[in-house]
């Protein structure tokens, strides 16, 4: 499956993404560089990689984002979603999660949900997710869990 958006509001050299599914391992270098830099490469790969879902997002060639979803049952986890520091705060990671939600709400999911780090909660609310429960520490970071439902229950009269 892909997806090209112009988005001229990101200038000439970002004006096309184009985002599709990716090997595990083409998400492996953003992850590091993004989300734990400090860590081992190897910090950065999570059980179940080979069989969970990985989004990329391109800019021209360059991969600038990455989203991986690992489906259990009728509930999808985002984990370890990037996007490159250059390509911050232009809309790239709002149109991968929006990609990601659409394409969950097409297949057999309930809710959509994740780990969110705090610092990005106010990004997570703006697409529709709420928290649920009290923060908590990962690896000396603090984050929430944050929650979307995907499919409206038909209510039975």
């Amino acid at each position: 499956m892909q997806l090209t958006t112009e988005q001229p509001e990101f200038g000439p050299d970002t004006a096309e993404l184009r985002i599709e599914k990716i090997d595990w391992q083409q998400t492996l270098d953003l992850r590091h560089r993004i989300l734990w830099p400090d860590k081992d490469a190897e910090f950065c790969q999570v059980e179940g990689d080979e069989q969970a879902l990985h989004f990329g997002g391109f800019i021209h060639q360059q991969l600038v984002s990455v989203a991986s979803i690992f489906i259990h049952g009728r509930s999808a986890r985002l984990r370890k979603f990037a996007t490159d520091g250059e390509f911050q705060g232009l809309g790239i990671g709002s149109a991968m999660l929006g990609h990601v939600i659409a394409f969950l709400k097409d297949k057999d999911v309930d809710f959509f949900w994740c780990d969110a780090r705090t610092s990005a909660l106010a990004f997570y609310m703006k697409l529709g997710m709420k928290p649920d429960g009290e923060r908590f520490d990962k690896s000396g970071i603090e984050y929430v869990k944050m929650r979307m439902p995907l499919k409206r229950r038909k209510l039975l009269l």
